[in-house]
């Protein structure tokens, strides 16, 4: 896990889904880019994703990378499809990190769509 998250105490944990849409897309990348994918979310200032298997990190770029949230504990033994959505726990770090994961996520994905058109 990128900068050992599990050292690091969450401000909050939520259960969250994942929907199956952006979770292929993120395993697909995973894939065909070398590990770990960073990303700058173009649309959101100072905030990076850095995406390894077990963790999708989301850090503070001006603030010396520090943690904002992290998607883990991915549940995927259930799932017998590329339909079925995935069950995580996203890890808030910063007070008002809720109120942009569902920014943040969505800005992973336009961002993972530019780099795997360019492959």
């Amino acid at each position: 896990m990128p900068m050992e998250i599990d050292k690091l105490t969450a401000v909050h944990t939520l259960h969250k889904v994942i929907d199956h849409t952006d979770y292929n897309r993120i395993r697909l990348a995973l894939q065909r880019i070398k590990q770990p994918i960073r990303l700058t979310l173009e649309d959101m200032r100072c905030l990076d994703v850095i995406i390894e298997n077990d963790c999708w990190l989301c850090i503070d770029t001006c603030m010396n990378d520090r943690p904002i949230m992290a998607w883990v504990s991915f549940e995927t033994s259930h799932r017998s499809g590329l339909n079925e959505s995935v069950m995580c726990d996203l890890r808030l770090y910063h007070i008002h990190s809720g109120l942009v994961m569902g920014e943040v996520l969505e800005n992973i994905g336009k961002a993972l769509q530019k780099r795997l058109g360019a492959l």
